[in-house]
């Protein structure tokens, strides 16, 4: 609630207001008055007009900077009502005494009083009033003091008629201007209970984490909250703009469901989101509240889970299967070489036994891919430095017949990125994820490497601008044996994938039409740089690289796992 001097500053204002118009008007009515009358000089009781005017001209102009200046509020309040109190004596004294059109001047001045100091000013208005009232009356219509007191009918009328009504005007502005106080006092009381709500709502839609949209009957968006624009990549701007532009397809589910799913697209990529929606008891019906969640992250989880427990028991359904077929595969090699080895074999025998052999060895190949799928050796873990590391690799890279007429671009950052993990098993996914690039982008393409920190992970992207990978086929990259491409084993991004999760780390994969692929390998970095330098050969140039592929060059690179 305001404070008591708060409440007769507004008062005074008010009435302040008030009087300066009332004073307008009668300022007007007298000069129209003037100008009707014949030209002459203006009779004394023009003169008296214009002088009471002014003075409350005067006494608002000082109410008004008492009011402005907020220290002599309590002292204004005493100028207005004695104020009052004068002007209305000087009218009733100039137009009259007790019989003067103006004596309800004294109960707009008791009135003025009950709304400055409530019941108790009012009543002493009315006395003061009352005083001053009689001593006019007395003065002018019996000749006090001269004439001693001689109270006629008349006189005794007018004084008693005018102080009753005075007293009674009090009393009841009294009880008015109370009753008023009250109720002003409750309505300030609910006002700032209901700004308390409203903060407290607003507190609450901004920092919720579930997304929160409602719209109108005709599908405009109404309400956004900060979750909501977070989520949906919007920001502030969603308010306004057509529901089926932020979320489409959700009018399609219903306009009351509990728990439904959909998949938008936002600038961050595509989001899985929980909703629900419910319809708004709202004048306009059709007004809907839709609440989200983003379930993208949530949903990535489990098909992480689902794919590990594949993966594990289909690794040790090849492992097993590996070691029954390499045995009978060698028995089966070592005669093939035995028949090619023998002088009396023909020709046709010594070519189908070398066909035997070579099939022999690309099975056992392809055995040694499922048992390094399937049981990957233990990382031999050591302080490596990634720039130095992804420089070198990539540099060994640009000799691949597949890096021929490709852009590869390298950029690892100025700061030495440091990480405990074994090189030659991240070399081998770093190299499998971007022959995959090279072959997806093709000749005259792009294929982007960036190594970056992000807080206490280490972020490996490899991205290509060639063909999205189509949606259907995203959750099944990293499961062994499946492949896309003629003539791949499907087990290169299985491999790179078990790698990884070996390391404590995470495989993504982000594919868009007109956004290209990106591979993201996420480890865990080292917290503490190491004292002394890796020594996993000679320092290599860091910084951002980006040059022809196939431009100095090293004239072959190592065998590679075979990609998928």
């Amino acid at each position: 609630m305001p404070s008591r001097k708060e409440e007769l500053r507004r008062k005074l204002t008010w009435l302040t207001a008030f009087r300066i118009v009332a004073t307008s008007l009668s300022l007007v009515a007298v000069v129209l008055r003037l100008l009707a009358q014949a030209p002459s000089e203006p009779a004394r009781g023009d003169w008296a007009a214009f002088s009471i005017i002014g003075f409350v001209y005067l006494l608002s102009l000082v109410t008004a900077v008492a009011v402005r200046r907020g220290r002599w509020t309590t002292p204004a309040v005493f100028i207005q009502v004695l104020g009052d109190l004068v002007i209305a004596t000087g009218l009733v004294m100039l137009t009259g005494g007790g019989d003067s059109p103006f004596t309800f001047t004294y109960s707009l001045a008791v009135i003025s009083g009950a709304i400055l100091m409530e019941r108790r000013g009012a009543l002493a208005l009315a006395a003061g009033g009352s005083l001053v009232y009689a001593g006019v009356v007395l003065g002018l219509h019996e000749g006090l003091p001269a004439g001693g007191l001689q109270l006629t009918r008349h006189t005794s009328f007018l004084l008693v008629s005018h102080v009753l009504a005075m007293f009674l005007v009090a009393v009841l502005a009294g009880y008015l201007s109370r009753q008023l106080s009250a109720a002003g006092g409750a309505l300030s009381a609910r006002e700032k209970d209901l700004h308390r709500l409203e903060s407290l709502q607003a507190q609450i839609l901004a920092y919720m984490p579930s997304g929160l949209v409602t719209c109108d009957a005709g599908g405009r968006v109404t309400f956004v909250n900060r979750a909501a624009g977070a989520i949906l990549g919007i920001g502030e701007a969603g308010r306004g703009r057509m529901l089926e532009e932020l979320l489409p397809g959700v009018l399609h589910l219903g306009r009351r469901t509990s728990r439904r799913e959909l998949t938008v697209r936002t600038s961050a990529g595509e989001r899985i989101l929980g909703l629900s929606i419910t319809p708004l008891a709202d004048e306009s019906e059709g007004a809907l509240l839709i609440v989200f969640q983003d379930l993208t992250e949530l949903r990535r989880m489990e098909d992480g889970l689902r794919r590990a427990d594949r993966l594990a028991a289909l690794g040790t359904m090849s492992a097993q299967l590996a070691h029954e077929i390499r045995n009978p595969l060698a028995a089966m090699k070592g005669s093939a070489q035995l028949l090619g080895q023998d002088r009396a074999a023909d020709a046709m025998t010594v070519k189908l036994t070398g066909v035997l052999v070579r099939e022999a060895d690309r099975l056992s190949r392809l055995v040694e891919d499922f048992l390094r799928f399937a049981r990957p050796p233990t990382p031999s873990r050591r302080e490596v430095r990634l720039e130095r590391l992804v420089v070198e690799t990539m540099d060994m890279l640009r000799g691949d017949p597949l890096a021929r007429d490709v852009r590869l671009e390298v950029d690892v950052g100025g700061e030495p990125v440091h990480a405990l993990l074994d090189p030659d098993q991240l070399q081998q996914v770093l190299l499998n994820l971007a022959r995959n690039a090279l072959q997806a982008t093709g000749p005259q393409g792009l294929v982007r490497v960036v190594l970056k920190r992000e807080g206490g992970e280490v972020a490996l992207s490899v991205w290509n601008a060639g063909a999205p990978i189509p949606r259907a086929d995203l959750p099944r990259l990293f499961e062994p044996f499946f492949t896309t491409r003629e003539g791949g084993t499907g087990l290169g991004l299985a491999t790179a994938h078990s790698i990884v999760r070996a390391h404590g780390g995470d495989i993504r994969v982000h594919s868009e039409e007109g956004a290209g692929t990106r591979f993201d390998v996420l480890l865990p970095a080292s917290l503490e740089r190491p004292e002394s330098p890796p020594a996993e050969g000679p320092p290599s140039s860091s910084g951002t690289r980006a040059e022809q592929a196939g431009a100095g060059a090293p004239a072959a690179v190592p065998a590679l796992s075979r990609a998928h």
